[in-house]
C-alpha cells in the first residue's frame, strides 16, 4: 500500500481525523494544540490523530493528498476541512461546530 492509499484508508475509516505534529496529549506546535482545543470544545472527544513526526512519509504525503502545503489537517467524514486557520474561523463563525455535530451528534 502506497503512502495516498493509507492516507485514504485513515480519513475514511475515521469520522474525524487530525494530522498533527506530536499527539492531542502531548502538541509539538501551537497550531496543531490550538487545533486539538478547538476540536475538544465542539465536544469532540474521541478522533483518530496522526502524528506526523513520527512517520516522515505521512508527513510528506499528507500535503499532496490534500493538495495544502500545512500541518495540521483536519478531516471530517474523509473530506479536507483545512488547516489550523480555517478551523480557527469555521468555528469563530459557528460553522465547525455544525459540521461536528453531524458526526459525534
Amino acid at each position: 500500500m502506497n503512502v495516498q492509499e493509507k492516507i485514504r484508508n485513515q480519513v475514511t475509516a475515521n469520522s474525524v481525523v487530525l494530522y498533527m505534529k506530536g499527539t492531542p496529549q502531548s502538541p509539538q506546535c501551537g497550531f496543531s494544540g490550538a487545533t486539538v482545543q478547538i476540536l475538544k470544545a465542539c465536544g469532540v472527544q474521541d478522533f483518530a490523530a496522526v502524528d506526523v513526526l513520527a512517520d516522515p512519509e505521512i508527513r510528506e504525503g499528507i500535503k499532496s493528498y490534500a493538495n495544502w502545503p500545512t500541518i495540521p489537517q483536519l478531516y471530517i467524514n474523509g473530506e479536507f476541512v483545512g488547516g489550523s486557520d480555517i478551523v480557527r474561523e469555521m468555528y469563530q463563525q459557528g460553522e465547525l461546530q455544525k459540521l461536528i455535530s453531524s458526526v459525534v451528534g
